[in-house]
């Protein structure tokens, strides 16, 4: 298992490649998609996974785009009824990458769909590795409940 953060400065947003041997997934894409192709490519990976955390409000996503370039699945949360061809995914829901299991908890708050990936590399075990969980969580912060003041009271349940 390998982890890339790409990060980008302009809009603070980063996304994350996670590779296996030979295939990779790309973790809430950013819009300009060259990057993840270009590093791909130069790593011998195929990208096989788009996956999203929740619909974004604040920067558009590349996973259509990077899906029609590169033939990988979208994977989105459910509770977004997207319109654009998915995979939906909700809680307790798992997406296979190699030896990568990601395993979907569902993390409303920052947007009502929300989503997190806990990742277990089961090459190594079965204890979690990692978690993509998104505008969830931010270093040193948590990820702008007050979008939807009304659900104040679900976010307390």
């Amino acid at each position: 298992m390998l982890l890339l953060q790409i990060f980008t400065a302009k809009i603070a947003h980063s996304s994350y490649i996670l590779a296996g041997n030979k295939t990779c997934a790309i973790i809430d894409p950013r819009r300009d998609v060259q990057v993840y192709i270009d590093t791909a490519k130069a790593a011998g990976w195929r990208i096989t996974h788009v996956i999203e955390t929740h619909l974004h409000a604040d920067f558009i996503s590349g996973h259509m785009d990077l899906a029609q370039r590169t033939g990988a699945a979208i994977y989105a949360p459910d509770m977004g009824k997207c319109s654009f061809e998915h995979v939906p995914v909700s809680e307790g829901d798992e997406i296979t990458v190699e030896d990568m299991v990601l395993q979907v908890v569902d993390t409303p708050g920052h947007t009502p769909e929300h989503v997190s990936y806990v990742v277990i590399d089961t090459s190594r075990g079965t204890e979690p590795v990692a978690v993509f969980c998104g505008d969830t969580l931010f270093v040193g912060d948590v990820g702008r409940p007050d979008l939807f003041p009304g659900r104040a009271h679900e976010l307390a349940d």
